[in-house]
């Protein structure tokens, strides 16, 4: 799921925005959402310091101390990845803007058509990153490769678990592995790992440890080379 988060000095314009939005996801079958919503730019970088966000969409203008500007500085300094957004009505601003890698400038008003085609281009953007995002359906579900611990098929199905939750679709491993980065590495007739998040490996008991508790299985089909490429990765003596 896409994570987004707002901030405008007007509550109107958030409320607005917050529903144009919503009408985008659920007309454009995105797996997408608005986590956070505020007028308050510390509030912001608080969320942002400790919760994972995807998109930011910043008015330039804030009735703040600090403007939308600098603090679209700060949150770059947070989180380098994020899909930064600018709104406001002052045109002067857009080329400071892009110079924060902003990847959209949207000026006031915002129409609908003009957000809808922002958001699709963002999942266009992210569709030519495999290395980061992961499409996994025709719902335009991307999941961020590094939040995913292993990967596990049940019957026609497959079931992708991350650090936050999990997410099935119908699908098989051949279709998926040739889309996957190389430290993703099959463990299990039944499981595909992600070698970056394991925790701790028990070669006797064949079984793989995560940070959240969870846990797979190794099959003797693929457990030296499953240990040579988690050597390989200096996360195992």
């Amino acid at each position: 799921m896409l994570n987004f988060v707002l901030c405008d000095d007007n509550i109107n314009m958030l409320n607005k925005l917050e529903k144009m939005f919503e009408s985008i996801f659920i007309s454009n079958n995105i797996d997408a959402t608005i986590v956070y919503s505020t007028t308050q730019p510390q509030e912001l970088l608080n969320f942002i310091c400790t919760n994972k966000i995807d998109v930011v969409i910043l008015d330039i203008q804030l009735k703040s101390d600090i403007n939308g500007l600098e603090l679209a500085e700060k949150i770059r300094a947070i989180n380098k990845s994020c899909y930064l957004i600018f709104t406001t009505g002052h045109m002067e601003y857009t080329l400071i803007a892009y110079k924060l890698k902003t990847f959209d400038y949207l000026p006031k008003p915002i129409t609908s058509e003009r957000l809808e085609e922002t958001v699709l281009r963002i999942l266009d953007d992210m569709n030519g990153l495999p290395k980061k995002y992961l499409k996994i359906d025709n719902k335009d579900t991307f999941i961020d490769e590094n939040e995913i611990y292993f990967i596990k098929r049940e019957a026609m199905k497959l079931v992708f678990h991350t650090s936050t939750k999990n997410y099935e679709t119908y699908s098989s491993f051949n279709k998926i592995q040739t889309n996957l980065p190389e430290n993703f590495v099959r463990c299990h007739k039944s499981y595909i790992v992600n070698i970056n998040n394991i925790i701790n490996i028990e070669p006797v008991a064949n079984t793989i440890f995560f940070s959240n508790d969870s846990q797979c299985y190794i099959g003797p089909k693929y457990k030296n080379n499953l240990m040579e490429v988690f050597k390989s990765y200096g996360n195992y003596k």
